[in-house]
């Protein structure tokens, strides 16, 4: 019994002692985003008294719909397969890019009709008429696309295929309609406390409000593609590179119950969009978003199903002079227009560049080092987009 009593008093003894510590240890913690203290370390006062300097409780980002995270890092920019255009330069080159969020799927059909219809609610005809796709981007002489054209956007099932005939213009004008959509949105449901009228939206300072949606830099997009996150070793030497975006250049899986499906979504050769019935895993043209495995970020169809506008202007000689940490082109500097013949060359300001691969691409577009280019204002039946995001909170304060 005097042991046991002994014991107990030990213990109890150790816990004050750790409990001590503890408090210690967070009382001179470090301050972080999420627990900035209580006190200015620049001034010394108070935060948050009346008429003073408000800082307000901080979780950390808030999940965006059908974003997911995508960790940056070091990543070698450019085709790893050997060029089938020779107007471009084919150098390779080592950037990083910093942590940010990617749309899980490209933009869909029922997507599209949302803005369509949020728009039309709040903005004159105009606008609404210039925010619809090209439906027409489907014609050709000598096909039978008629139904496309008819039913592609609107009809019901094809609410979760990806929308098309849209311009990387109005891709854009589209993520600033989801910005504002969203941050609305979270506004109504925190406003009452900030006094925010409705249609109006939080503070920044708030932490309750979202970045802005936007369109990936290339450089964003091609490394969510290559999702090369856990392919590393113990010294964080990379022991591999991808040409798709999945390990090995087979295009079927070679693996588990689906042994033998294909992959992605895209032409199998002259004539063969699908393969022969019976075997087939496409629809043809466009496919379900979800139909085909996600790459290992969680990202669907990064390779084939449609091409991506991102968001640089072109250049032949972008990964030569272009910055590397968080490279971007936004406009024609180091590379002026003058530079190319305006009546031979297509490459001007408002040549965009997409990505990706699609339904009507070859196996060689699939590669996320690929790149093609055409008028910020031109729609295909066969470009579509996507929505990324920054990471605004980069506290290592978990470790």
């Amino acid at each position: 019994m005097k042991h046991l009593l002994y014991t107990l008093k030990l213990t109890i003894g150790y816990c004050f002692v750790w409990l001590v510590l503890l408090t210690i240890s967070c009382t001179n913690s470090l301050p972080t985003s999420k627990h900035p203290g209580n006190k200015s370390k620049t001034t010394g006062q108070s935060y948050n008294k009346k008429d003073g300097f408000q800082v307000k409780k901080f979780k950390g980002q808030l999940s965006a719909p059908n974003m997911a995270y995508i960790e940056g890092g070091m990543m070698v920019m450019g085709p790893l397969n050997e060029g089938l255009l020779q107007t471009e330069s084919r150098a390779k080159r080592t950037v990083s890019v910093a942590s940010f969020y990617m749309e899980q799927t490209v933009t869909t059909n029922i997507a599209w009709r949302e803005y369509l219809y949020d728009i039309k609610k709040d903005s004159v005809e105009d606008v609404y008429t210039a925010a619809l796709p090209d439906t027409a981007a489907w014609a050709r002489e000598l096909a039978y696309n008629d139904p496309y054209i008819e039913q592609y956007l609107r009809f019901p099932g094809f609410n979760y295929y990806p929308v098309v005939g849209v311009s990387w213009s109005q891709a854009k004008k589209y993520c600033e309609w989801r910005t504002k959509a969203v941050n609305q949105h979270l506004s109504r449901k925190a406003g009452k406390k900030y006094g925010i009228e409705e249609g109006g939206t939080l503070p920044i300072e708030s932490g309750l409000i979202l970045p802005d949606f936007r369109l990936p830099t290339e450089a964003e997009w091609e490394h969510a593609a290559l999702a090369m996150v856990g392919t590393q070793s113990l010294d964080f030497v990379q022991g591999n590179q991808r040409v798709y975006p999945w390990d090995g250049l087979s295009m079927r899986k070679t693996k588990g119950k689906e042994k033998g499906r294909f992959r992605a979504n895209f032409k199998r050769g002259r004539g063969n969009y699908k393969g022969i019935a019976g075997e087939s895993d496409s629809n043809g043209a466009t496919s379900y978003v979800y139909q085909y495995p996600p790459n290992d970020f969680g990202l669907y169809d990064m390779a084939g199903n449609v091409n991506e506008w991102v968001y640089d202007l072109y250049r032949p000689l972008s990964f030569q002079d272009f910055d590397d940490f968080n490279p971007v082109r936004r406009d024609d500097s180091l590379d002026s227009t003058k530079d190319y013949d305006p009546k031979n060359s297509l490459i001007n300001n408002k040549s965009r560049i997409y990505k990706g691969g699609s339904w009507k691409d070859v196996a060689y577009w699939l590669a996320p080092g690929t790149r093609r280019f055409i008028d910020e204002d031109s729609s295909t039946a066969t470009i579509g987009f996507r929505c990324a995001m920054t990471s605004a909170s980069s506290d290592y304060s978990k470790r």
